[in-house]
């Protein structure tokens, strides 16, 4: 199973669009905060996909949960913003999190940042910024994610 996970907007919806229409074939969005109430309003145009969002420190008025946790293909995923576990000083926090709920994949925004890590099992994976990028242009990641094992591709917008 493919998804597309996308993080912080910050009001260039249209960078979020693209992403989606890129890849059609790709029917669960993550939204990883930062433009959440944006997102939620793309749905309606989306209605064959589903989407997971979560609010982010620019999201102060949002309703959406700060974390959230799937199963796909087998492989427990946790997605949040990251910035209430302090992502900007270090993935520490969020990887005991991870540890802690026996993820597979843990996936957070919040430092306009792509990364991937991998420590003790677990998929740690910032997506970067569709605005804003603090380092090598806006970006996304599609995540393949199988019972075999997960696959990260950054893409840039």
């Amino acid at each position: 199973m493919r998804i597309l996970v996308l993080s912080d907007c910050h009001g260039a919806l249209r960078h979020a669009e693209r992403a989606i229409e890129a890849h059609p074939d790709i029917k669960k969005i993550f939204f990883l905060g930062d433009g959440a109430d944006e997102v939620f309003g793309l749905q309606s145009f989306y209605s064959d996909s589903t989407f997971y969002i979560v609010s982010g420190n620019c999201d102060p008025f949002s309703t959406f949960p700060n974390f959230g946790e799937v199963v796909i293909e087998g492989k427990r995923i946790l997605y949040t913003h990251g910035h209430r576990y302090s992502v900007k000083y270090g993935t520490e926090m969020l990887f005991e999190i991870a540890k802690n709920i026996n993820a597979d994949l843990a996936l957070y925004g919040h430092t306009h940042v792509a990364k991937e890590e991998y420590r003790d099992g677990i998929y740690l994976v910032n997506p970067g910024a569709l605005n804003r990028s603090r380092e090598g242009g806006n970006s996304y990641a599609i995540i393949d994610v199988t019972s075999k094992g997960i696959v990260t591709s950054f893409m840039k917008i």
